[in-house]
């Protein structure tokens, strides 16, 4: 008896091409970095739950990735989510906020820690409410 042979669902696809280089006049240059953030300087004490929340409009002035920051904090919004949503790496959105929260177009605010345990006495009556149910 021979063992089943396995099959493929797909057919096996060719590899996509290697990219082509540049042709001169036209070049095809992502968006760097750097050239979001800026020159690297202090940075502002933010962690990735900091809740970022705006305090104006942009300003006509503003770079596109600092209005989509002003439009997506209008409530509060920590830094994970706004990196996420903007689509760039945490470091990056730390010198982008550092840049606002000196040019005061944001606030950022220490994000709302719950107490550890929940209050015994309100338990107690929540099982005591069930119970009578």
């Amino acid at each position: 008896m021979t063992p089943p042979q396995r099959r493929r669902r797909f057919p096996k696809q060719e590899p996509p091409p290697p990219p082509q280089p540049a042709k001169e006049g036209v070049e095809k240059a992502p968006e760097r970095l750097y050239v979001v953030a800026g020159p690297d300087g202090e940075r502002a004490d933010i962690d990735l739950v900091t809740l970022i929340v705006a305090r104006a409009d942009p300003p006509a002035s503003a770079t596109p990735e600092q209005s989509a920051t002003l439009r997506l904090c209008a409530a509060p919004l920590s830094v994970a989510e706004l990196s996420a949503y903007l689509n760039l790496p945490f470091s990056v959105v730390t010198v982008l906020l550092t840049d606002m929260l000196t040019a005061e177009l944001v606030q950022a605010r220490a994000p709302i820690v719950r107490q550890a345990l929940p209050d015994r006495s309100l338990l107690e009556a929540v099982m005591h409410g069930l119970q009578r149910l």
